[in-house]
């Protein structure tokens, strides 16, 4: 048989629709032997190499090129080139260390795709089991080509995409690629050409685990053809998505660049016009720049931004990129995955029922400490497992092939978490497994199988044998005759009852089993069809994997900050839309939307969806970079959930992808900004809330600096346009800004979240830096510091002081001017008493330092004579603190009327905020006492 047009490519193939000879057919390949080793050469020549295309990121220089041309850092080299011209090297050097520095930052965070990319080609790498010219052999995954027949086992990862051909009790776990919390059991009987990605049994996908059994497959796809492949390629498709903070810092140094430039630019065109000498213009425009550009305001982002990194890795977030402290901040919209985020990724018996009585059971996770309840009736626990119930759990514990070990203070399993389940069971009803084990050994077993959907062992009793089996519900009720009561004695079978109770329960959320038994003669080996007839009855277990109890009050926190969660998972609809309503995210009644529905959306019909769903299920993984797109489209700030390779496309769209440390793959933790060390929806919660006081410290330092610069920029440029004595030299200038801005501003990095921050709804991307009351502070203040200055510099020339002493009296009012605003912006609203005299040891760490620095100004002679300054008697530091009381009660009682203005009591505003919105399915938001 000619081999060499066989086709390379999978195209738009349905091999899941294909029954398993006719894929053999279509790769041209013989089953039994695999292909010829001659012929596999030729067609990995062909298709590559099986792994994901490498793309090529931007050079080294590049990416260090591309920080420094950022308008905030141009505001810095700016500044820097100014002071050297100036002659202070030091500060330059400073200055330039600064730009540095941020500079190195912003390079080790870029290539992130690039990193993502790298550690999905480490998923898919690993030796595997092929059939070549029909010797079967280890060899590297990255030598499979499309046609190659391998063998899967347990415990291996697949290779490649594979058409199981044949195999044994196959189960999978998926959830790395299709976000299903179960492992999967495989089977090769073709399926609809339209089945889902999660639902495809008869395949298997490069990068997932197989769990138990065995099986043979056929390569269908390898590389870039892959679904592993396919998200490579949408990884490097999603853009470097820039952060909110990221945008409002860049227009507003653009704005400040621009604005600083044309004052500059008026200031020596005014002087030169007025019959200046052009180089004490020029320096005259020098000194009216230096005044104006805030060199602190980078550093002070940098210093904010990682003291917050720190506060979140405490609270067991790792921050991979600054920015994204502030960006949780600004969440709108969180989309987060369900098993293990929401919930406890343990598969959890919640309710038992058996002898007509119904038991709930508590606990959490695999940990045996729990009690059963009657769940009709508030009786307590029950006194005693017996009759139909303790046949119910031993069927459970016995019918079982998972392993409880206790570790330290964890608890783990190994094997399949539905038995696992089973087995935590039986401990919380006091019977241990493995006297179960001794008391009735194990014969022989009826594997579970997806046809029968069941399983079945045999164990050895007083000299008889006894069948315990478990399985699908409509399976196993109509083989069974009989039924137990409460008592444990054989009564007729209420088939409808049973039935009654099962759909009930699942209506609920859970997953249910019946368990079964039966009477079976010595010796007789274990059949498929002693599952057929003949069975008692025992009763039915309802198990689900948890919400994390954290994950509920944290679910209600988000929704009173304004912030809406949505549910976006691989799992079942009716599994995620119980999980939902316990979670508060959706309503009783509200249903989740699927991924075969998204499919057939346009972008129009999924904006709206988007903001009216919020529980999302079968969702694959380019539904999920489509939703996360949508909302984006809608102006919102998404924060994205994930730990498999199905999430890291979305993860590195969203605005900020937060990633599993504990379940997640490095994939996804390469693509995300932040990764949770502990993988729960609470920690997210925690996260914003340090993002919002990350943005207040911010915008408290800006609002502090902002009057600084822009009170000593105007000095200098009435004093030009005035054609009177500069109040400050260049020079002075320069020692101002340096000082306060380490001393005084960087102590607002320090402050501690306040309350109330997670009662304020979210701010619109869109929102200006300051809003107008902001903006009316900066200019009072500036004001202040204005006539202050102007004042009481001529008022000494007046009485006849030495212009050093008279320059000096100035630059001390800027000096404590800024002290005392220091403590008003401690809280943008509040009165500064309100906020804690002490809960910020910084700020009087800061005030104390600065004073020293400023009286060594006034007073020590080596200061004297460097800065030309003189020092002050009592009157004049009385009329320096009569001046800037003034100030700072003026912005005291500023605050108390724009709180009247806008009715604020207990909380403060966020500037620019906007309600949150309230869609019809959503429940109303509460905030947990």
């Amino acid at each position: 048989m000619n081999t060499r047009d066989a086709p390379l490519t999978p195209a738009a193939m349905h091999w899941h629709a294909m029954q398993p000879q006719e894929v053999a057919a279509h790769w041209r390949v013989d089953p039994q032997r695999g292909l010829a080793e001659d012929e596999a050469g030729r067609r990995l020549a062909a298709s590559g190499p099986n792994r994901p295309t490498a793309i090529r990121g931007p050079s080294a220089l590049e990416r260090l090129l591309s920080q420094i041309v950022q308008p905030l850092v141009l505001v810095l080299v700016v500044a820097g080139v100014v002071t050297a011209v100036l002659g202070q090297w030091v500060d330059a050097g400073v200055i330039f260390g600064v730009v540095l520095i941020n500079a190195i930052v912003g390079y080790v965070q870029e290539g992130r795709a690039q990193a993502a990319l790298a550690a999905l080609a480490c998923a898919l790498a690993t030796d595997t089991t092929v059939l070549r010219a029909g010797v079967r052999r280890r060899l590297d995954s990255t030598g499979l080509v499309p046609g190659d027949v391998v063998a899967l086992a347990a415990g291996e990862r697949v290779p490649a995409d594979v058409r199981l051909l044949s195999g044994r009790d196959l189960q999978a776990a998926e959830a790395v690629l299709t976000g299903e919390s179960e492992p999967v059991a495989k089977n090769t009987a073709a399926l609809p050409a339209d089945t889902p990605l999660a639902e495809r049994r008869n395949m298997g996908y490069g990068g997932t685990l197989v769990v138990a059994g065995q099986a043979m497959g056929v390569v269908v796809a390898t590389g870039d053809a892959t679904e592993t492949g396919r998200i490579a390629g949408l990884i490097v498709q999603a853009p470097d998505t820039v952060t909110p903070l990221t945008q409002r810092m860049a227009r507003f140094a653009r704005q400040l660049l621009i604005a600083i430039l044309a004052l500059a630019a008026l200031t020596f065109a005014v002087g030169v016009w007025r019959g200046g000498v052009p180089f004490e213009v020029f320096m005259a425009a020098v000194a009216l720049a230096v005044s104006a550009i805030p060199e602190g305001l980078p550093a002070a982002m940098t210093i904010v931004l990682a003291i917050g990194a720190g506060h979140m890795a405490h609270r067991r977030a790792v921050v991979r990129c600054l920015p994204a402290v502030e960006t949780l901040g600004s969440t709108t919209v969180i989309c987060s995955d369900k098993t293990g985020t929401l919930t406890e990724n343990a598969m959890t018996v919640r309710e038992v029922w058996a002898g007509s009585r119904a038991f709930q059971v508590g606990g959490h996770g695999y940990n045996p400490g729990g009690i059963a309840t009657e769940r009709t009736e508030e009786t307590g626990p029950v006194a005693q497992v017996a009759g139909a119930l303790r046949e119910t759990i031993v069927a459970g514990a016995l019918c079982n092939n998972a392993r409880l070990v206790h570790q330290g203070s964890q608890w783990t399993i190994q094997g399949d978490p539905t038995e696992a389940a089973l087995l935590v069971l039986a401990r919380k009803a006091g019977l241990d497994e493995a006297d179960l084990a001794s008391a009735l050994p194990r014969r022989d077993e009826l594997p579970f199988d997806p046809t029968r959907q069941a399983m079945a062992t045999l164990h050895e009793h007083n000299g008889s044998c006894i069948l315990y089996g478990k399985g699908a519900v409509e399976k196993l009720l109509p083989a069974c005759r009989s039924m137990l009561d409460e008592n444990g004695r054989e009564v007729p079978l209420d088939a409808q009852e049973v039935e009654a109770q099962a759909l009930r329960m699942a209506s609920e959320g859970l997953r249910v089993l019946a368990l079964v038994r039966a009477i079976l003669p010595v010796g007789e080996p274990l059949q498929s069809g002693h599952l057929a007839s003949g069975l008692v009855f025992l009763g039915l277990v309802g198990m689900m994997d948890p919400p994390r109890l954290r994950a509920i009050t944290a679910v209600r926190a988000c929704h009173g900050a304004g912030i809406r969660v949505k549910m976006i998972t691989g799992d079942h609809p009716g599994t995620a839309s119980a999980v939902a309503r316990q979670l508060s995210i959706a309503r009783d009644g509200s249903r989740a939307v699927t991924g075969r529905e998204l499919a057939q959306m346009d972008e129009s019909a999924l904006r709206r969806v988007v903001a009216e769903a919020d529980v999302f299920a079968r969702v694959e993984p380019e539904q999920k970079l489509r939703l996360v797109r949508a909302l984006q489209a809608n102006g919102e700030v998404v924060a994205m959930t994930g730990d498999g390779v199905n999430d890291a496309p979305a993860l590195k769209q969203a605005d900020i992808g937060v990633a599993m440390g504990l379940a997640g793959t490095e994939v996804a933790k390469e693509a995300a900004d932040i990764v949770l060390t502990d993988d729960n929806f609470a920690t997210i919660e925690a996260a914003i809330e340090e993002g919002r006081g990350v943005w207040d410290n911010l915008v408290k330092f800006i609002v502090w600096t902002l009057p600084t610069n822009g009170g000593e920029g105007l000095v200098v440029l009435t004093s030009i346009l005035a054609g009177v004595t500069l109040p400050m030299t260049p020079l002075q200038i320069l020692w101002n800004n340096m000082t306060t801005a380490v001393l005084l501003g960087m102590m607002l990095a320090f402050e501690p979240t306040e309350r109330g921050v997670m009662l304020r709804p979210p701010r619109p991307p869109a929102a200006p830096l300051l809003d107008r009351d902001l903006i009316v502070r900066t200019l009072l203040v500036s004001a202040f510091m204005l006539g202050g200055a102007f004042g009481l510099f001529e008022l000494a020339l007046r009485q006849g002081q030495p212009l050093e002493q008279a320059r000096t009296i100035a630059c001390d009012l800027f000096v404590v001017i800024e002290t005392l605003y220091l403590f008003n912006c401690r809280s943008l609203s509040r009165p500064f008493w309100a906020v804690g005299a002490f809960s910020n040891p910084w700020v009087w760490a800061g005030a104390s330092a600065m004073l020293a620095a400023q009286l060594a100004f006034t007073y020590v002679p080596a200061f004297n004579r460097i800065f030309h300054t003189a020092a002050l008697d009592m009157g004049q530091w009385l009329g320096i603190l009569a001046v800037a009381g003034a100030c700072a009660l003026a912005i005291e009682l500023h605050k108390y009327a724009g709180n009247l203005r806008r009715n604020v009591t207990a909380r403060e505003p966020s500037p620019g905020c906007r309600p949150p919105t309230k869609p019809a399915d959503r429940p109303p938001p509460t905030r947990p006492a």
